[in-house]
C-alpha cells in the first residue's frame, strides 16, 4: 500500500487525534505568539477562537457556535480582527460537512454577515470615506463573501461524498447479508435434498427387508430352502442400499473416487416392482400411451422415488394380503402416476396424509417437494373402498 494511502487510511480512522493536533497547532501558531508580544487581549480571543477546532467534527454545532459568539464579540466591544479569525472559515466547511442542515445554512448566513460587518467597521481606514469609498467596500465585500461561500461549498462537497461513502458500505453489508442468507437458504435446501434421498433409500429398503424377515421367519419352520432364498434376498437388498448410502456419501464428502452410476429412472421402475413383490406384496404394473417428449432425468428420479416411497408406505401400513397397483399413463400433459392399494388404510397408523392432505408425514413432504421443483402435483389420500391412493402428475418441461 502506497504512503498516501496508508496516511489517508490513518486519518479517517483518528479524526479525533487529528482535530486535536489541528487545534493544538493552530494554539502555537496563531494563539501564543500573542503571548511574546505582551497583548493578552488578542491571546485571549485568539486562543478562544482555536480551541474549539478540537471539536469541529464530533460537537460541530456547539465549537461553530463559541467561534461565531467570540466574533461578534469582537464586533461589539469594537476588537479588530486577529489571524485566529481564520477559524470562521473553517467552521464555515465543518458546518457544511458534518453538522445538520439546519445548520449548515444558518453558519454560512452568521458568517457572511460577521464579514460584511467586519469590512464595514475595519475594512477600510479613515480617510477612505465618502461615496469614492463605496466601490471599495463592494469589492472588500464581494471577496469576504466569496470566500465564505467557497469554504461553504468545498464542505457540502465533502458532506455528499462521505454519504455517498456511507451508502457505498451500507450497501456492501447488506449485499453481504444477503449472500450470506443465500448461502444459508442453499444449505437448507441442500439438507432438505440430502434428508429426502436418505428417507427414500432406507425407508424402502428396510420395510423390504422387515417384510421379508417376518416372511422368511414363519417359512423357515416349514421349508428352510424358503428361508435360505429368503435370507439371499434381504442380503441384496442390504447391499443395495449400503451402496446407495455411500454413492450419496461420497457425494457430500466431494470424493472423487465415489461411485458415480447413473441414478434410478423410468427404466428401473420394474427392477423396484420386483424387489417389492419378493417382500410379499402383489404389485400390478401398467404402463398407457406413448411419451409425447422425454421427461428430464431429475423428473424421472422424482417419478421412481414417488413410486417407491408410496410402496414403501404400503408395506409399512397396508397389513397382511394387502395388493398394490402402479400406474404410469402418458398424456398430452405429461406423465400421470397412481399407485393404489386395498389395504387396511393409512389412517389407521397415521403415517399418510388425511383427506385434505393436512399432516403430511416426512415421506409425502418429500413427494411433494419432489415434484413441486418441476412443476408437478401430488394428492393422497384414503380410498372410498378402502385403502389408500397417491396420484401424481409430472408436466413435460417445456423449451
Amino acid at each position: 500500500m502506497d504512503a498516501h494511502h496508508r496516511l489517508a487510511r490513518w486519518l479517517r480512522e483518528n479524526q479525533e487525534k487529528v482535530d486535536r493536533l489541528v487545534a493544538a497547532a493552530a494554539f502555537v501558531l496563531l494563539a501564543l505568539p500573542y503571548v511574546l508580544l505582551g497583548s493578552p487581549v488578542e491571546f485571549m480571543v485568539s486562543a478562544a477562537l482555536v480551541i474549539p477546532l478540537a471539536w469541529r467534527r464530533s460537537r460541530t454545532v456547539a465549537a461553530a457556535s463559541t467561534v461565531a459568539a467570540v466574533s461578534i464579540g469582537q464586533l461589539l466591544i469594537n476588537q479588530p480582527p486577529v489571524a485566529a479569525q481564520l477559524s470562521v472559515l473553517v467552521m464555515v466547511y465543518a458546518l457544511a460537512a458534518y453538522a445538520p442542515r439546519w445548520a449548515s445554512l444558518g453558519g454560512v448566513g452568521v458568517a457572511a454577515f460577521g464579514m460584511v460587518a467586519g469590512v464595514a467597521q475595519f475594512g477600510l481606514n479613515q480617510y477612505q470615506t465618502g461615496i469614492a469609498a463605496l466601490p471599495l467596500y463592494a469589492l472588500y465585500i464581494f471577496f469576504a463573501v466569496a470566500v465564505v461561500l467557497l469554504c461553504w461549498a468545498f464542505g457540502d462537497l465533502a458532506r455528499n461524498r462521505r454519504l455517498a461513502l456511507q451508502a457505498l458500505q451500507d450497501r456492501a453489508r447488506r449485499l453481504e447479508i444477503e449472500r450470506q442468507q443465500e448461502r444459508d437458504l442453499a444449505a437448507a435446501d441442500e439438507r432438505s435434498h440430502i434428508a429426502r434421498e436418505m428417507h427414500d433409500i432406507v425407508a424402502h429398503s428396510l420395510s423390504v427387508m422387515i417384510a421379508q424377515a417376518d416372511g422368511a421367519r414363519y417359512a423357515g419352520a416349514a421349508d428352510p430352502a424358503v428361508a435360505t432364498s429368503t435370507l439371499g434376498t434381504i442380503a441384496e437388498t442390504g447391499r443395495a442400499s449400503l451402496r446407495e448410502m455411500r454413492r450419496l456419501l461420497g457425494v457430500l464428502r466431494n470424493d472423487d473416487d465415489a461411485p458415480t452410476r447413473p441414478l434410478p429412472s423410468l427404466a428401473d421402475v420394474p427392477d423396484l416392482i420386483g424387489t417389492v413383490r419378493q417382500a410379499g406384496l402383489d404389485v400390478a404394473l401398467t404402463w398407457q400411451g406413448t411419451p409425447r417428449r422425454q421427461l428430464a432425468t431429475g423428473a424421472e428420479l422424482t417419478v421412481y422415488r414417488v413410486i417407491q416411497e408410496a410402496l414403501t408406505n404400503v408395506l409399512k401400513h397396508a397389513g397382511p394380503r394387502a395388493s398394490a397397483s402402479v400406474s404410469l399413463s402418458w398424456t398430452g400433459r405429461g406423465l400421470e402416476v397412481a399407485v393404489d392399494d386395498d389395504g387396511r388404510g393409512a389412517a389407521s397408523d397415521g403415517g399418510f396424509l388425511d383427506g385434505n392432505n393436512a399432516h403430511p408425514g416426512q415421506g409425502i413432504r418429500g413427494m411433494a417437494e419432489r415434484l413441486k421443483l418441476y412443476d408437478g402435483t401430488v394428492e393422497t389420500g384414503p380410498r372410498d373402498g378402502g385403502g389408500f391412493e397417491v396420484h401424481a402428475l409430472i408436466p413435460y418441461t417445456e423449451a
